[in-house]
């Protein structure tokens, strides 16, 4: 039942950006396999084969630990509340850090938000939509707003203290910087 495109189709891309979830995964050649929910203001579809996503600060930060490794990614959405459908992009991702040069010009596709991480600009290679028949129904309520109390609370000193402390390494040990 799946069905293969070399780059989004415009109803790819309003798709996407219906969905107030979607899912990155990620694997370095060796050690554990990460698949992370994201949601917020996080996503931007530039291009039909281009994708912007910025990470917040969280527990891990295993995507970026990956991608130093083996720059494979894979995006997925699912349709919790229209007609079933699963839509994975696959591709190339980029790290980009807030004292990298395109930081200022790719962060400036989002929101501002103290926590801002990294932007990953992911090059697509490969859509593919499968029918999601099993795909629970699900009504959406609302976006949670604890990262941003947490974030705040902080101050931009404290998360920088956190990403020492907490985001240096992938749970395989392997460096994410």
């Amino acid at each position: 039942m799946a069905t293969q495109f070399p780059a989004f189709e415009p109803q790819h891309i309003a798709f996407i950006e219906e969905q107030h979830i979607f899912f990155v995964g990620t694997a370095a050649p060796d050690g554990r396999v990460n698949l992370s929910p994201k949601g917020s203001d996080s996503l931007r579809v530039p291009g039909p084969n281009r994708i912007l996503w910025r990470n917040l600060t969280g527990s891990g930060n295993e995507t970026a630990g990956h991608l130093m490794q083996a720059n494979r990614m894979t995006l997925m959405w699912c349709a919790f509340t229209t007609r079933p459908l699963i839509l994975r992009a696959y591709g190339a991702a980029r790290t980009i850090h807030s004292d990298d040069p395109e930081w200022v010009e790719l962060n400036s596709h989002f929101p501002p938000h103290i926590g801002a991480r990294q932007v990953y600009d992911m090059a697509i290679d490969l859509v593919q939509t499968s029918c999601g028949y099993a795909v629970p129904l699900m009504d959406f309520r609302a976006d949670r707003d604890t990262l941003d109390i947490w974030s705040e609370d902080r101050g931009a000193d404290g998360i920088r203290t956190y990403w020492d402390k907490k985001n240096g390494q992938t749970i395989d040990g392997a460096p994410t910087r």
